[in-house]
């Protein structure tokens, strides 16, 4: 959703991708019951506490800022939600996954266990409701699940398959398992194929995003 101008407070919302492929099903499961909000097209280094008309224009650059038009990729759009951390919060959570990137051959498995570091004063390194992972293609994969959340928005996502063109999956967890395609056509003439993983923490808000390479295994 998103702002259509600065001089009138108008709401354009409509469904992502995964949206339309929730209302597509025609099964009565289709609900929404969150929203979010994210600052992606904010640039904060504008705000100028010098500014020369005082303090009420020490925004004034940030509020002139065009913002984007609501589009339906998911993998695009809304990538820095705003979240409520404790207060006397002094560092932003971050995650991590034990991988900078993650490489594997034709039918290899991998089972991924993300950490949560800077968070709830350093007590606990996994969140309670899990974490939302998305693969850009999920066809690199003969099998991407998420273990560990058993909510019913993760039940949902872990069942659902893609529909159409849309090529990207969710799954939510606080384990991710997944297993390199054997499909030896979809390389073509390539010997590694490349796709992405993002990751969410879904009650700090933290976020990275991985590359994924699949190496084709050659007899």
């Amino acid at each position: 959703m998103g702002y259509l101008n600065n001089s009138v407070i108008t709401v354009d919302a409509i469904l992502t991708k995964k949206g339309r492929e929730a209302l597509a099903r025609n099964d009565g499961s289709f609900r929404i019951t969150q929203f979010a909000l994210a600052d992606d097209e904010i640039d904060y280094t504008l705000f100028n506490p010098s500014h020369p008309s005082g303090s009420a224009f020490y925004g004034e650059g940030i509020d002139g800022m065009p913002l984007l038009e609501a589009f339906p990729d998911e993998a695009q759009i809304m990538k820095y939600k705003l979240t409520t951390l404790p207060r006397g919060t002094a560092k932003l959570p971050i995650l991590n996954v034990g991988y900078a990137a993650i490489t594997l051959k034709q039918g290899a498995q991998l089972a991924i266990t993300p950490q949560t570091l800077n968070y709830l004063d350093n007590e606990q390194t996994f969140e309670t409701s899990g974490y939302s992972v998305t693969i850009a293609d999920v066809r690199l994969m003969s099998s991407f699940e998420g273990l560990g959340i058993n909510t019913e928005a993760a039940t949902a996502a872990n069942t659902q398959s893609t529909l159409g063109t849309n090529v990207s999956k969710t799954v939510i967890g606080t384990q991710i398992n997944l297993r390199a395609t054997t499909v030896n056509t979809l390389f073509g003439s390539q010997t590694s194929l490349n796709t992405t993983m993002t990751l969410v923490g879904l009650d700090s808000g933290a976020r990275i995003t991985i590359p994924v390479t699949i190496n084709k295994t050659t007899t």
